[in-house]
């Protein structure tokens, strides 16, 4: 595993201070699979725990492929190991529902909120999140809302959320949410040729009502990569 601690701790900084008693929730995102957003949000958010010493919610977008959970699994000796899982909502709000709605054995419906669970990463004072696949049964599926009550509830028990949403080429999942996230941070691979797809993903995000806040440059380079400026004049 790279060493991402520098590059987390200049993140970090450029992401500013947020407003004085209100936890920032900043969403993860790249233009294309692959360029590493997932690794980013993770460090993000171990470095934020760690280091800065904030109370962290890891929330992944990509609920059916849970790979946050998978990854902090797999690296325990690096992350720490996970706990038992817990509630992920505070107050049962929830920003995705499934359809149909499931039902428990006296009729009563089954709510979203108990298809997500959180889990505890190691001693530090952060979690990270796992949709609960194994209970959907025959034909459910899952969608994204383009609400806020869910983000609006975790603030009141985080200082910062990391969002790790999928590339717009596999979910819309980051262009539903944008507009309830205080900013976004795209990641583009630093041997990345085609402006087109970022640019396009930075319009979309911004005509979403989201703030693109800035891009990261995965991969270390010597020199900045020239469609930087086209991008983020």
């Amino acid at each position: 595993m790279v060493d991402l601690n520098a590059e987390m701790a200049e993140l970090w900084a450029s992401l500013g201070a947020p407003a004085a008693g209100r936890a920032r929730v900043v969403q993860i995102v790249s233009a294309r699979r692959g360029e590493g957003a997932s690794t980013v949000a993770r460090e993000l958010a171990f470095f934020a725990a760690r280091r800065a010493g904030r109370s962290v919610w890891l929330v992944d977008l990509d609920l059916l492929g849970s790979p946050q959970y998978e990854a902090l699994r797999e690296e325990s000796d690096r992350y720490g190991g996970l706990g038992e899982a817990a509630a992920a909502s505070p107050d049962g709000s929830m920003f995705f529902t499934v359809q149909p709605q499931a039902r428990v054995a006296d009729g009563t419906p089954f709510p979203d909120s108990r298809y997500l669970a959180a889990h505890r990463v190691g001693e530090a004072r952060w979690w990270v999140t796992r949709f609960r696949r194994e209970a959907l049964r025959g034909r459910q599926a899952v969608h994204i809302l383009p609400t806020g009550d869910y983000w609006t509830a975790l603030r009141k028990y985080a200082d910062l959320i990391v969002v790790d949403a999928p590339s717009p080429d596999r979910s819309q999942a980051a262009l539903s949410v944008a507009s309830f996230m205080d900013q976004t941070v795209m990641v583009v691979a630093a041997d990345e040729a085609d402006v087109r797809a970022p640019a396009q993903l930075r319009d979309a995000i911004t005509g979403a009502g989201g703030n693109v806040a800035g891009l990261f440059v995965n991969r270390v380079t010597v020199e900045q990569p020239r469609f930087l400026k086209a991008i983020m004049p």
